[in-house]
């Protein structure tokens, strides 16, 4: 994921207080072993799981997310996360 599409998606979720304990959450489950170790130190999914994803969603393995995709994805967790 770029950087530009991490910031993008940081700004929305500061807007989104409810949804930061799904991000944390989210984050322990899917960040890559070893995710301290490599640049940017940020818990990020593994590039091949990502391009999965990504394949799945999209169509096309090396396509990043979309904000508004994620977002809602957060949501779907939460609401999962309820039990609803």
């Amino acid at each position: 994921m770029s950087v530009g599409t991490v910031a993008a998606l940081t700004l929305a979720l500061l807007r989104r207080p409810a949804l930061w304990p799904v991000v944390v959450r989210q984050a322990h489950r899917l960040a890559a072993r070893g995710w301290w170790r490599r640049v940017p130190f940020v818990p990020l999914p593994d590039a091949t799981y990502a391009g999965f994803r990504a394949l799945t969603q999209y169509g096309d393995a090396e396509r990043e997310p979309d904000v508004a995709d994620v977002l809602v994805w957060l949501e779907w967790c939460r609401e999962m996360e309820r039990g609803a």
